[in-house]
């Protein structure tokens, strides 16, 4: 027992590095793409809202396969396994939390956008300054939502054979013929699940004063 759970440990820092690492790209990357989705430019924003659309209509399982495979096949390159996967994450991700953006920034009434450029304000300065502190408080709830979506989503990885932590509670059931690592595997992801919860509630907590 003490052997599986300390595989299970391991297993369990590798799908937090796949979270971490996913959030580290993929937040960042998501504000361009929401700003292009919004673009009054068709060419920027007809390419945008193709991207979403495939990220969003296909199975990241499938993402997944394609990104790791499709590179040997189309151009006889290859990259690791834990590359590809970060890869298909983050791609995936930013179109999700993209439009999250999106819905946030255009809740914000055109009043203000007006009003900070009475003050003096230059677009830029109204947008990071006034904008996006509101945006914030207004999208924690749905990128909870993502972000826990997100810590059981790093279970397929096992796809393409990275040993994080729900392969190696299969792996464990396998040699025991028991199911108790996969439900071992359940208590984990429901307490990182918890700590996610747990932080995006202070979160909000903190910023309540937009309300």
């Amino acid at each position: 027992m003490v052997k599986m759970l300390g595989a299970m440990l391991e297993g369990s820092l590798v799908s937090l590095e796949i979270f971490l690492l996913t959030l580290v790209f993929a937040l960042p990357l998501a504000l361009p793409v929401a700003l292009g989705r919004m673009s009054a430019s068709r060419l920027v924003r007809v390419p945008v809202n193709l991207y979403i659309l495939v990220m969003r209509g296909t199975p990241l399982i499938l993402q997944i396969l394609f990104v790791y495979f499709a590179p040997y096949y189309l151009f006889e390159a290859s990259y690791d396994r834990f590359t590809a996967v970060i890869v298909a994450f983050t791609v995936n991700y930013a179109a999700y939390f993209a439009e999250i953006y999106r819905g946030g920034i255009q809740s914000i009434p055109k009043g203000q956008y007006e009003a900070a450029k009475v003050l003096g304000f230059t677009r830029a300065d109204t947008f990071f300054r006034i904008v996006l502190p509101q945006v914030v408080k207004r999208i924690l709830p749905a990128s909870a939502n993502e972000v826990i979506t997100l810590v059981k989503d790093t279970a397929l990885a096992q796809t393409i054979g990275v040993a994080e932590l729900f392969r190696v509670a299969q792996n464990a059931s396998a040699r025991q013929f028991s199911t108790t690592p996969i439900f071992i595997a359940g208590v984990f992801y429901f307490v990182m699940n918890w700590a996610v919860s747990e932080a995006f509630l202070r979160a909000e907590r903190k910023l309540a004063y937009y309300s």
